[in-house]
């Protein structure tokens, strides 16, 4: 489990990661410690979506007292709309999902923010000392990129779709999660990283990563690259490999970042909702003096 440091003195956050296939809600007590967890599949329909949500959430929950619901989603999200995200049901656009998930608990506040953003805020806040600048990247299915500045999001950041990067490779331009996400490994080589144990193979995984990394490393220049997601689980395959290519194409006035594995890739997107939830109800606070 992370360490962590909390300094939250409410009741309950009930924290929420909507993933593409299934959803996971878990909730947080004054002591920072993750409660019981419920897992069921994700409807694939934002009505049914949010109706399963409300009945999971009520059923549970409604007894108790909640200070903030914190949930995570896929995709593009702006003022509260989930305006891209192509890996839920059979892809959401536009879909006003803050106002439909406004009443999940009457009275108490809902929080909205993405996935990937929330498990690169998790990760960064559990290290015991938080570096002032990381970058999370998650390479599942596609790939996806948080930016933690001082330990928040980076709000400057908060659309970036770095797996849409354009990036010319094997002689063409292509989006980088093209040719380097989870997908593109079981295409190319036709399996699953799990599955892979070649060190050739994944000398050659490793420079397809870096062709996004080589791009982003220099515009963010992070203490710290966390890498999570199904391939990330994989790091210690990897990730000499990769440390070495960056090293040699950055230019010298560039370091190479630190290159860590995620420490928790299964709950990082739940602590990172956490995190959220508690940072908000400070700010609350001490608007109100």
């Amino acid at each position: 489990m992370p360490v962590i440091n909390s300094c939250y003195t409410g009741s309950m956050l009930v924290t929420i990661d909507t993933g593409g296939t299934k959803t996971l809600i878990s909730s947080f007590g004054r002591d920072g410690k993750m409660g019981e967890s419920i897992k069921f599949p994700t409807p694939g329909d934002p009505a049914e979506y949010t109706k399963t949500l409300q009945k999971v959430v009520r059923e549970r929950y409604g007894s108790s007292h909640v200070d903030a619901i914190v949930i995570a989603m896929p995709g593009v999200i702006v003022d509260g709309i989930v305006r891209w995200a192509p890996n839920v049901g059979h892809g959401w656009q536009n879909v006003p999902i803050m106002h439909m998930l406004q009443n999940l608990l009457p009275g108490v506040p809902v929080l909205l923010e993405n996935d990937v953003k929330l498990a690169g805020l998790g990760e960064a806040r559990a290290m015991r000392t938080t570096p002032t600048s990381v970058m999370y990247i998650s390479i599942s299915t596609g790939i996806g990129i948080g930016v933690i500045e001082n330990g928040k999001i980076d709000q400057a950041m908060r659309k970036s779709e770095a797996g849409h990067m354009l990036i010319e490779y094997d002689g063409r331009v292509q989006q980088y999660e093209a040719f380097a996400s989870g997908r593109a490994i079981v295409q190319v080589y036709k399996k699953f990283a799990r599955e892979i144990t070649s060190k050739r193979t994944w000398h050659q995984i490793a420079d397809r990563m870096s062709r996004g990394l080589l791009v982003l490393i220099p515009i963010i220049q992070p203490d710290v690259v966390v890498f999570g997601g199904s391939v990330g689980t994989y790091f210690e395959r990897y990730g000499e490999d990769l440390a070495e290519i960056l090293t040699r194409h950055l230019p010298d006035h560039i370091p190479c970042p630190q290159l860590v594995q995620a420490k928790h890739p299964e709950e990082a997107v739940v602590y990172g909702c956490y995190y959220y939830g508690i940072d908000y109800l400070a700010q609350q606070k001490a608007k109100k003096g």
